[in-house]
């Protein structure tokens, strides 16, 4: 397949650049794959499409102010983005510069602290940071939240809260799994109420779901390794649910990667460690039966990952008509539930 058959129209009004007043004031576009249907309808009534022992699996990961800015020895600016924290003192980072800092190099950050350049591999670098503090700790304290580039702006009082979901609790994120972001407290207390099971995986999501797909065939594209746990409770709460006919609906695609990497064998195990796992249309889904997912980007792993959940054909129509009705699109913006075509 190409990239190219994965493209859509997006008018840039559409892109939700900043959160509503209420995360579950969003719209719900619901896409019925195996009838090839689908109907406007808003986030609140999610609680309709369930029933007691259905399960809802959570990514619970949380957003780490990835983005530090500095210079080089030399006196050259750069912004590195953290995209994997190593140990208590090293991490690996995209950094823009004008020219690429060399190993051995010293870079100062945030004008409070230093990190050396270990070695660099392709685009990423890895950096031993000053050792009075934890790389989390350091990020913590002068670093920025990491919005997406296609917001276009700089991180505000209320992204704080905005940009995590209400359970994030597993810090390591440079992006939030922003299905997420739509449920507060109460619609977790109202599916609780009608018997809907929750369980929990972790998939630090990295910079790397920000990366285009630069090559005209999807065989070519290799996908960033990003980090996940399936916990041994929640294999238990999906064999429990599978055993008294509940469905399993992951919230995002990270929880829907996170549990299909740990199902390659043919079934679900726990564990944890890296996953690069790349669906596109064809896929052989094991656990995921239902997703709810944002609007993606055009041309992005995302995107093509939804189409082989919901059906290509269907999945595009259902884009070109949140388009035409004029869904909010992207981290900020409306969400889908997808029953899987």
């Amino acid at each position: 397949m190409k990239t190219a058959d994965f493209d859509y129209a997006l008018p840039e009004a559409l892109i939700a650049r900043h959160p509503l007043a209420e995360r579950t004031a969003s719209r719900l576009l619901h896409l019925d794959g195996p009838g090839q249907a689908f109907q406007d309808r808003m986030f609140a009534e999610l609680p309709e499409f369930f029933r007691p022992g259905d399960l809802l699996v959570f990514n619970d990961t949380r957003v780490i102010k990835a983005r530090l800015f500095g210079e080089k020895a030399t006196g050259g600016r750069i912004e590195a983005l953290i995209e994997r924290v190593l140990t208590e003192h090293e991490a690996i980072a995209f950094i823009r510069a004008s020219h690429g800092p060399k190993p051995g190099m010293r870079l100062r950050l945030a004008e409070a602290f230093e990190a050396e350049v270990i070695e660099r591999s392709d685009d990423l670098y890895r950096l031993r940071f000053d050792p009075a503090k934890t790389v989390l700790e350091w990020l913590e304290t002068y670093g920025e939240l990491p919005l997406p580039p296609y917001l276009e702006r700089k991180p505000e009082q209320a992204d704080e809260a905005r940009y995590q979901t209400v359970y994030a609790r597993e810090p390591g994120a440079v992006a939030a799994p922003t299905a997420g972001l739509h449920f507060d407290e109460a619609m977790l207390a109202k599916l609780k109420a009608k018997g809907v099971a929750t369980a929990y995986v972790t998939l630090h999501v990295g910079a790397g779901t920000f990366q285009p797909v630069r090559v005209d065939s999807l065989a070519e594209h290799k996908m960033h390794a990003e980090l996940y746990e399936v916990p041994p409770a929640t294999v238990a709460a999906v064999e429990l649910a599978r055993g008294h006919g509940g469905r399993i609906t992951a919230v995002g695609t990270t929880s829907l990667r996170a549990l299909e990497s740990a199902a390659r064998g043919g079934t679900l195990v726990a564990g944890q460690g890296e996953t690069d796992l790349f669906i596109t249309p064809g896929y052989q889904f094991r656990v995921v039966e239902r997703l709810i997912t944002n609007f993606h980007l055009p041309r992005s792993t995302l995107l093509m990952l939804v189409c082989a959940f919901g059906g290509m054909d269907l999945m595009l129509a259902a884009y070109r008509h949140a388009v035409e009705q004029r869904y909010r699109f992207f981290s900020y913006g409306d969400a889908m539930l997808i029953e899987r075509a």
